[in-house]
């Protein structure tokens, strides 16, 4: 009986003894993950770029695109279309970046780029197409610039950061030797910042405001008309007589050079003629 109580009572001893040892090693399991979950988030902003923005608001997810249209079509009426174009433009709020008009040997063209507010972009190109039967070219293009506007806004920030680290290590510097290099560093920082923040003002602009390039022509009237023979024939002659007006103009701008050329011709024959002479 005493040796049953003796057992009995070194295996409550055992079992209190694990039970602590288990309990201390739930402990250190339970420091050691805290210590992974404190420094995981600090590595993956480092790399990643503080990816804790993207969960702010619904803005920030939202995806950047930059539109653009390019359009080309007849006109048989372009001064009526250019008013169309210029009142569309004012009606969803855009502006006309650049218009310019011109003439070729059978067309009468006019080029119009116009910037409009991405939200009425397509609203304005179904303003344009009304009354076109036919577009020579129209393309319309969609570009995702969301993960370069992201990357961008993430490396602004840590560079805007380390700017901050540095401009506190500026005001404990003791040395001069420590102050340059510090003002060496920030000028390099400051210069990324600008870099990429022109860069995100650039996307910012080209997201907000599409860009639409619209051409339009009119065909002259020499444009379809089929000559006859006997037209062609009267062309040639034209032609001929004009060429032949051009050789002579030619030949008047080189009159200099003839007045040379004779004035030579003529002492060379008085010479021939005085060594006959002398030789007679």
């Amino acid at each position: 009986m005493k040796i049953f109580s003796l057992f009995f009572f070194g295996l409550i001893l055992a079992c209190s003894g694990g039970s602590s040892n288990n309990s201390d090693m739930m402990k250190e399991e339970i420091i050691a993950a805290d210590y992974e979950y404190e420094e995981a988030p600090l590595v993956e902003k480092t790399i990643a770029g503080a990816d804790e923005d993207s969960n702010i608001t619904s803005e920030e997810r939202e995806s950047k695109i930059i539109k653009t249209a390019q359009l080309r079509f007849e006109s048989q009426k372009p001064e009526e279309t250019h008013q169309h174009i210029l009142s569309l433009a004012q009606r969803y709020q855009g502006f006309i970046q650049s218009d310019n008009s011109g003439k070729s040997y059978n067309q009468l063209y006019r080029n119009i780029v116009v910037r409009i507010p991405t939200k009425n972009f397509q609203a304005f190109i179904d303003g344009v197409s009304e009354g076109v039967s036919y577009f020579d070219q129209k393309d319309i293009s969609r570009r995702d610039v969301t993960e370069e506007f992201v990357d961008l806004e993430a490396r602004l920030k840590a560079k805007r950061e380390l700017e901050k680290n540095y401009l506190e290590l500026l005001k404990k510097a003791n040395t001069v030797k420590e102050m340059l290099e510090i003002e060496r560093e920030l000028s390099i920082i400051r210069e990324e910042i600008e870099a990429k923040q022109g860069r995100l003002n650039y996307l910012q602009n080209k997201v907000s405001l599409s860009t639409v390039n619209i051409e339009f022509y009119k065909q002259t009237a020499e444009t379809g008309i089929t000559l006859s023979y006997g037209q062609k024939m009267v062309n040639a002659l034209k032609g001929g007589w004009d060429g032949i007006s051009v050789f002579f103009l030619g030949i008047l701008y080189l009159w200099p050079l003839f007045l040379v050329a004779l004035i030579v011709i003529l002492l060379v024959r008085r010479y021939i003629k005085r060594s006959r002479k002398k030789a007679s």
